[in-house]
């Protein structure tokens, strides 16, 4: 290759002056160049670490108030559930109690009405005792046969307790 013929004495000062040129870019790079682009990552990391630092912050911070937003909607669930059991109870014992009272209320209703039916019974018992007292007496006044009005009251007792039993 002709570029790199070291025989011929150019090529020698063409060396020496790559050489040199090197150094003196190495030593601009190494003393400008590179401290600013590692002091501008150094800065980039650090940021970065400090976002990633705020960013777990702010997660455990979340899952803080999800625990907390979960413990409290537990929290009002169950009050909220013995609420409704409070209520339920309460309700089933107005409930209860109004049933006691209308079946109270009913028995009385059905003890006074069976009185008042005895008591029809025994009235119109007592009144068709009469009417056939004084029927009996009317048919023997017809019949012309004398009788003791307290006889055919007696006899019409009989005849009344004969067909009862």
């Amino acid at each position: 290759m002709p570029q790199l013929d070291f025989a011929n004495p150019l090529m020698m000062s063409k060396l020496i002056w790559l050489l040199i040129i090197f150094g003196v870019l190495y030593y601009v790079l190494k003393a400008y160049a590179l401290p600013r682009v590692a002091s501008v990552l150094d800065e980039r990391a650090a940021r970065i670490a400090a976002d990633l630092n705020a960013a777990r912050d702010a997660q455990a911070e979340g899952e803080a108030a999800l625990a907390e937003l979960r413990a409290s909607t537990a929290a009002a669930r169950a009050e909220a559930q013995a609420a409704i059991s409070a209520a339920m109870v309460e309700a089933q014992a107005a409930a209860a109690a109004q049933a006691a009272e209308i079946n109270a209320r009913l028995n009385a209703q059905v003890a006074q009405a069976e009185a008042q039916v005895r008591q029809a019974r025994d009235n119109a018992m007592g009144a068709l005792r009469g009417v056939a007292s004084d029927t009996a007496q009317a048919m023997l006044a017809r019949l012309s046969v004398p009788a003791a009005a307290n006889d055919v009251a007696a006899a019409v007792d009989r005849a009344a307790s004969q067909g009862a039993g």
